[in-house]
């Protein structure tokens, strides 16, 4: 007789009652999450909102969270106590509990205060970690994910795509702000009207941001041209809007014609281990409208532009050549309360499954796209392209499991 896990158990195990058999898993799968106050460049996402958090803690799970984490988000201390969740004064006293939830990667000082062989959910920027954060994880046989590799059975990047969808709106949002400013903008609406000619939308990318500012643009009545250097993303795109709108592979030519009757530009090109490629030169930049606005939001994976720099929250603009430079790499946390609820409606139904497959080492084993995630598996490497970069030797991650499984 065999359990679920493919394990024989024992003959006399196989005269006990089926609640004897249950208990133990029961228990084993009582999860204790930690959710710290992020730290660094005005993050204010949080990956749990307090009703998500709430129904986790009447499952019997404990969630942790240090006071103030939501302030952000406008969740407030009272809305997570409210809903059960344990509220600490320490970083430290979070970073006690079994899986730790944050948005923005630890750093060195954090990562000293996780205990061994815990769980680590995060953003992580590929190319802007180091050796020594790496290594420091997995002197601590941590296990790893990342928040953006997540996968879903279709293929798709369910976290990139909520945050995407997002993005794509915010962009057009912010475009009509700082193209309609009296002082450095055009003093444009960002719509269509009887008469005058709609705004020139140029957009490098033909992904999940580009398709929703691609529909909100549309929805005011923007002309919209976008370039890839994918003609299947393109193809995609042209299906996904069921409207056609302009298109072209990206070519230097092409684009370069484009920019001269831009009035926004929006860089949303993104690889997921690579640095983004740089696409306007400062040639290109130069022939654009005075008063124009370019929003670089690949900016941390590297500029898309020659002219951008990374900008913040405090002060989000500056002009080059009479271009408005919008290059603010955490974007979505001025909208934090959307995207943290766009986040939570995820990860509570994540953490939920993984409670019902039997934890998180039996959620590794049945996921390929949460294998996709983690580049630390146990303390051990499991990305190739971090390890090259890093000249860290790295395992299959697939190989581990099932040596671990057997």
């Amino acid at each position: 007789m065999y359990s679920e896990h493919g394990k024989p158990y024992y003959s006399d195990a196989g005269m006990m009652p089926q609640e004897k058999l249950a208990e133990p898993r029961t228990r084993e799968n009582r999860m204790s999450f930690g959710i710290p106050a992020e730290r660094h460049f005005r993050e204010s996402r949080i990956l749990l909102v307090p009703h998500d958090a709430g129904i986790l803690a009447e499952q019997g799970h404990k969630v942790y969270m240090q006071r103030g984490a939501g302030d952000g988000a406008r969740f407030t201390d009272e809305d997570y106590a409210a809903h059960g969740v344990t509220l600490v004064d320490s970083a430290e006293e979070i970073y006690k509990a079994d899986i730790i939830l944050k948005v923005m990667p630890p750093d060195l000082d954090e990562v000293a205060m996780m205990k061994n062989r815990q769980i680590l959910f995060s953003t992580l920027n590929y190319n802007d970690r180091n050796k020594p954060y790496y290594l420091a994880l997995m002197q601590k046989k941590i296990t790893a994910f990342c928040l953006e590799s997540i996968r879903d059975d279709d293929g798709s990047y369910p976290v990139i795509r909520a945050m995407s969808e997002i993005a794509g709106n915010a962009c057009i949002y912010l475009a009509s702000r700082y193209l309609s400013d009296p002082q450095m903008g055009q003093s444009r609406m960002l719509g269509g009207f009887s008469g005058i000619d709609p705004v020139e939308i140029v957009i490098l990318g033909a992904g999940t941001v580009a398709e929703y500012a691609t529909r909100s643009a549309l929805g005011m009545g923007a002309h919209v041209r976008i370039f890839d250097t994918s003609i299947r993303k393109i193809r995609r795109l042209q299906s996904l809007l069921h409207e056609r709108v302009y298109t072209s592979l990206l070519t230097t030519e092409a684009l370069s014609s484009a920019l001269q009757y831009a009035d926004v530009v929006i860089c949303s090109m993104y690889s997921h281990d690579r640095i983004t490629p740089c696409i306007l030169t400062e040639d290109m930049v130069k022939t654009m409208k005075k008063g124009s606005v370019l929003l670089d939001i690949s900016i941390d994976r590297g500029a898309c532009s020659e002219t951008s720099h990374v900008t913040t929250h405090e002060s989000p603009v500056y002009e080059t050549y009479g271009v408005i430079h919008y290059c603010v790499p955490n974007l979505l946390s001025r909208f934090a309360n959307t995207a943290s609820n766009a986040l939570s409606n995820y990860f509570y139904q994540f953490f939920k499954d993984a409670t019902e497959a039997g934890g998180m080492d039996i959620m590794l084993q049945r996921s390929f796209g949460l294998r996709n995630a983690a580049y630390i598996y146990h303390g051990v490497l499991t990305k190739k392209s971090i390890s090259q970069k890093n000249n860290i030797p790295y395992k299959d991650i697939h190989l581990l499991i099932s040596s671990m499984s057997q």
